[in-house]
This record gives structure tokens, sequence and C-alpha cells, in this order.
């Protein structure tokens, strides 16, 4: 089977694309509802092989969840907080490191025996972020190096060992954050976060919604434990602004572009991207402001753009981190050169990013200098085609993608392993084609 996709520069991009659901809110659509009191439905979910990863873990652990023909509609069988059975096999995470960290925070506050897993890319991700303040709870866990990587071997008990701490986050992760909220919800007493939590607040706005004793303001995250319910909630997710952000960048960057991205999730920690191409020029504009669920909706259209090169760092980083590689692109397109600090978090995410952007875009003649924590990238490149790969990482797969749309006329580009843009966009290669036409 070729595991290759060619992708031609494109004369113009025209279209109304709607994006898949929100990968975050429908991980935690499904975790928090199995652990709910009553039967929640949710729509628009994501059915990527990371939330399908949700799904077969809280399977293992009893939770009856029902998915549609087109899996983008799930009824979930909520089993309460101390419903969840001990899973028989090896819990299997795939590659999905939101399912792995929030499952270890849910299953320290467990009575039973729990493993967990995923694939060679997961095993080599960071899990001491959060074993360390797990264990300052009282939970046993063990990893390997050290307990520091999976698989984890989580021991609970029927005596509820965990116990509330205050805690500063180290790192601005909405993954630590909550995984130590879900572990919050079976401790004694409360549990104060500080420290950088300023990161995507979904967790807040889902459990709040679902009556867990949190409460929150901009200096820390309290919860009063232990809860004693939480309630089912129906979610009608967003369309996901990390997906959303491919368009935005292929029609800032393109000479001849008009897009119409319907219905997504304009979360103000989830936007910084639009802020971003904002400030290096970009014409953006969003429409039919709304909220789902408590959760911000708009409308977006994007056209094309006289880009400039700019700095991002400091604050706005968490609100833009998965984005950075398709940000990358939009930067080779801009005057002068655009500077990407503070993001020492991108080197271990599906891949180094830091590395695989300049590598794999450097093959297209791409002037990407590293640092340890970020990229100097240099604008008015002229790019050329070649074959570049996509190292199993869903984001840069997309990002490369976009880069050939941008490519001289007549040049293309050859993306192995392009497959992989699955785990995050199913269907992300029809809209490519629809728009480019």
């Amino acid at each position: 089977m070729n595991n290759f996709l060619t992708v031609k520069s494109a004369a113009r991009l025209r279209g109304e694309i709607t994006v898949p659901g929100d990968k975050s809110i429908s991980h935690r659509s499904i975790i928090f509802n199995a652990i709910a009191e009553g039967t929640a439905h949710v729509t628009n979910f994501l059915p990527g092989e990371d939330c399908l990863s949700s799904i077969a873990c809280m399977r293992a652990m009893g939770v009856n969840i029902e998915l549609s023909e087109s899996k983008r509609e799930v009824t979930i069988a909520g089993r309460g907080l101390r419903g969840l059975q001990e899973p028989a096999e090896i819990l299997d995470a795939g590659n999905s490191g939101t399912t792995t960290r929030l499952l270890t925070g849910l299953l320290a506050g467990q009575s039973f025996y729990s493993i967990i897993t995923g694939d060679s890319s997961l095993r080599s991700r960071p899990m001491g972020r959060v074993i360390g303040p797990l264990k300052q709870m009282g939970a046993q866990i063990w990893g390997r190096k050290n307990d520091t990587l999976a698989p984890l071997s989580i021991k609970g008990d029927a005596n509820n060992s965990i116990k509330a701490i205050s805690y500063n986050l180290p790192v601005a992760s909405a993954q630590l954050k909550s995984c130590l909220l879900l572990a919050a919800l079976y401790a004694e007493g409360e549990t104060v976060l500080g420290g950088l939590i300023a990161s995507r607040d979904h967790t807040e706005r889902m459990l709040g919604a679902m009556g867990a004793p949190l409460e929150t303001n901009r200096e820390r995250l309290i919860m009063h434990g232990p809860a004693t319910t939480l309630r089912a909630l129906n979610v009608a997710v967003p369309g996901d602004i990390s997906s959303a952000a491919f368009w935005l960048v292929a029609a800032v960057a393109h000479p001849d572009a008009d897009l119409l991205l319907k219905n997504v999730g304009v979360n103000p920690t989830r936007t910084g991207l639009i802020d971003a191409l904002q400030e290096m020029g970009a014409d953006i504009e969003l429409s039919d402001e709304r909220e789902i669920v408590g959760e911000p909706v708009a409308d977006i259209r994007v056209k094309s753009s006289r880009l400039v090169g700019t700095g991002i760092g400091g604050e706005i980083i968490p609100r833009l981190v998965d984005e950075i590689p398709a940000l990358a692109v939009a930067a080779m397109f801009g005057q002068n050169r655009t500077v990407v600090r503070d993001a020492a978090e991108l080197r271990v995410k599906e891949t180094d990013r830091i590395a695989t952007i300049a590598s794999e875009f450097g093959k297209l003649g791409a002037n990407i200098e590293t640092q340890p924590d970020g990229l100097v990238i240099s604008g008015r490149q002229h790019l050329h085609g070649n074959s570049v790969h996509s190292h199993g990482d869903h984001r840069l797969a997309m990002s490369l993608a976009i880069a050939g749309l941008l490519l001289p006329p007549g040049e293309e580009l050859a993306i192995e392993d392009y497959a992989c843009a699955d785990v995050s966009y199913p269907g992300f290669w029809d809209d490519l084609k629809r728009v480019s036409q």
C-alpha cells in the first residue's frame, strides 16, 4: 500500500468548511460523563483515534457507551463517581496523551488496580509531571524510567487514600491541570492549584456545569473534595480551533483565498493563533458569536492577507502551542522574520516538533533556525516541491499539506505517513481537495 499522498499547489482557495468537533472537549465529554449520574448525549463528537481511545478505556471499566453509525453522536450511561469497575485488561490509550494523563488522575482515586499504556510514541512522552503531584496526594503509581514513562501501574484502595494538596503548576499544561482536578474529586479537603494555570479551561467549564465543587479565578483553582456527585451533561461539541488553524493559515498566506469556517469554538484560552495572525496583519473576521453549553462559538471568515513577521512568546504560548506547526507556515510567507520562544513544550509532543518543523520544511527550502525553546523563521521564503515525512505527527502532516497548497504553480510535495491526520481530523484530505479545486 502506497503510504504517500501528493499535494499540488492551488490556484485559489474557496469554500465553506465545518471542521470536526473539538478534540479536547470530545475527550472530556466521555470521561466526565462516565463518572456522572444519568445518561448524556454528545453531538458533533470527534471520531478521531485519540478520542476513540478514551471511549475504549472507559468501556473497559464497565461504562456503557453507544456510538452512532457516523461515530459523531455518542450516548454515555454514567456510573457515578464510585461506579467504575476494575479493568480485566491493560488500558490502551493508543497515541493519546490526553487519555493517559486525565485517566491517571481519575484512576488514582479509584479503589482498584489498573495499568495504562499506549503506542511507542506515547510511551516516550513525559508522565513524571503528573505522577509527582499525584504521589503527593497519596496515590500509588509506578512507571518506567523511575516513574516518568508509561506503562503506568496504579493501585487504588477502598479506604480512599487520596488527600488534598496545594500545588503550583510548573508548566501551563491543561492535561496536568485536568489530571489533578480529577484526582481532587476524590480527595479529602481543599485541593488548591496555583502557578501556571492559564491554559485551556474546558475541564473547569465542564466540571463546573456538572456540579463539581470547584471554585475558579485567575490566580487559583480550588476543589472542595470529596465530591458527592456529578450530573450528566449533554454536550454539543463545537468545531476544533486547532483543526481550523490549518485553513486560517492557508487562507491568509495564499494570494487568492476566501474561506468560511463554520461553528468553530473560540474559547479565549484557545484563540492565541487568531491573535497572533491578526498581529501579523491577517484578515480574519468572527461573526454569529454565541455560546453553547458554556463554550463560545463563532463562524470565522478568513481571506488572503499581507503578513509581517512578529515575536511570539510568553503568555500567548499556552493558547497556541498546538497550532505552532501551522503558524510556522504563515511565518514563511510574511515580511521579515518571526521568532517563536518559550515553547519548549513542543519538544515533548507527538514528536520533537521544534526539530521536525525545521527538518521537514527545510526539505522544501525553508530557512528555519531551531532554538532550545522555539524557532526563528525567515520571511518571504521561496519554497519548492519535495518528499516530506510526517513522523506520525498529525499536526505536522496537515501543516505540510497546507504548505503544499502554497507552492509555486506546478510544484507539488509528497507526504509520507499522511494518514496520521485521522488522529484529530478525519476528512481533512477531502476538505483540502474540495477547497483547492
